[in-house]
């Protein structure tokens, strides 16, 4: 049985009860599973408390070199052990990891996204030593380059890289159930061209179109099918039948 790789992020981080039931539903599974967040609200939250305006650029974040501190503290401190004490508590077996943690090497992005990188080489030893011995990882996307220089990265590349390296199948949980038609049905499966053709005709827009360019990056960084699910019904973690599938 291939490993499952679920990526969180965002609103869910927040959601009280509701993440309760999903990190339990992750804590009981016997598949082997790896989870990977990201957590741009709660770093919104801190970099604003600290009077820096979070920067975006096509639903990526621009990390200054002043913000770096912040956004290392906030994705592999307090998110990644709030999320690892959560799961242990509820009887799961968590360890607390970063991309920087053996798993993957990023290089910088470019000088107009400062310290955010690209995922470059990686290796699945260390991941697949804690599958087999019954852990649950629990990745955030900092990571660092081969000379040493820490770097943000983008947890849904994150997650694709994770995917990657375990030859695992990829879920993206977010907060919406998966990918909507013009008359609000759900959406069984997608191509690329399909979702061309639904932002051609209005039907994918907004935020969303953030959400399925990034199922699709994964998709085709894995050369299969990811599915795009929401992390408000916890049985998405393993029903094919829940969310929309996002094929290269």
């Amino acid at each position: 049985m291939k490993p499952l790789v679920i990526k969180i992020g965002g609103a869910a981080l927040d959601a009280g009860p509701v993440l309760e039931k999903l990190l339990k539903a992750l804590a009981g599974q016997e598949r082997p599973l790896v989870l990977v967040h990201g957590g741009g609200d709660r770093v919104d939250q801190v970099l604003k408390q600290a009077g820096i305006e979070p920067r975006k650029r096509n639903g990526k974040r621009i990390t200054c070199e002043a913000s770096l501190p912040l956004v290392v503290g906030t994705l592999a401190g307090e998110i990644n052990k709030g999320l690892v004490a959560k799961l242990r508590a509820l009887g799961g077996e968590p360890v607390g990891l970063a991309l920087a943690d053996g798993i993957a090497f990023a290089e910088p992005a470019g000088d107009d996204w400062g310290a955010v990188g690209v995922l470059t080489e990686g290796s699945d030893t260390l991941l697949s030593l804690l599958l087999q011995g019954g852990f649950l990882p629990v990745v955030s996307s900092i990571a660092a380059s081969k000379e040493g220089e820490l770097l943000n990265i983008n947890a849904d590349e994150a997650a694709a890289k994770v995917a990657e390296l375990l030859d695992a199948e990829l879920v993206l949980l977010s907060d919406v159930s998966g990918v909507l038609d013009g008359k609000g049905r759900l959406l069984a499966s997608l191509t690329a061209s399909d979702i061309q053709a639904l932002k051609g005709q209005g039907v994918i827009t907004g935020g969303m179109v953030v959400k399925v360019d990034a199922a699709l990056f994964a998709a085709e960084k894995l050369g299969r099918a990811v599915r795009l699910a929401s992390w408000r019904d916890p049985k998405a973690i393993d029903d094919a039948q829940l969310g929309t599938l996002i094929a290269p």
